[in-house]
């Protein structure tokens, strides 16, 4: 999946936008103000992603294009080499996993005034 594919279903997400948090280079995507993806574009080879600790430590047993992420807290932080053989859905599924990771964490409130965020978290309703 390259980067402009990432970015694309980033972006498709409900309430997702972009924004340079750190600098010029560093593309992040957040909801609700709170960043789910980070890419650097200058070296689109890895991207970051939010992940439940367990998980990630599965992921990165089971796949070696995912590592702890770098310069990041490494138990919630995952790398994903999108130079590897990940398949498309797999990196998808793992874009959704890390926004669902960081809508649960909103104020009730907020999910509530915006139910289409439930569609990603809860898919089956």
């Amino acid at each position: 999946m390259n980067i402009e594919s990432i970015r694309n279903y980033c972006l498709s997400l409900p309430l997702a936008d972009e924004y340079f948090p750190f600098d010029e280079t560093t593309l992040a995507f957040r909801v609700e103000g709170k960043i789910f993806a980070m890419i650097d574009l200058e070296n689109t080879e890895w991207f970051v992603l939010k992940c439940n600790p367990e998980y990630a430590i599965e992921l990165r047993e089971r796949y070696p294009e995912i590592a702890g992420a770098w310069h990041m807290n490494k138990k919630h932080w995952n790398q994903i080499n999108t130079f590897g053989s990940l398949s498309d859905e797999l990196i998808k599924s793992l874009i959704r996993h890390s926004y669902a990771e960081v809508v649960k964490k909103l104020p009730r409130k907020i999910i509530a005034a915006h139910s289409e965020l439930l569609s990603v978290v809860n898919p089956l309703g």
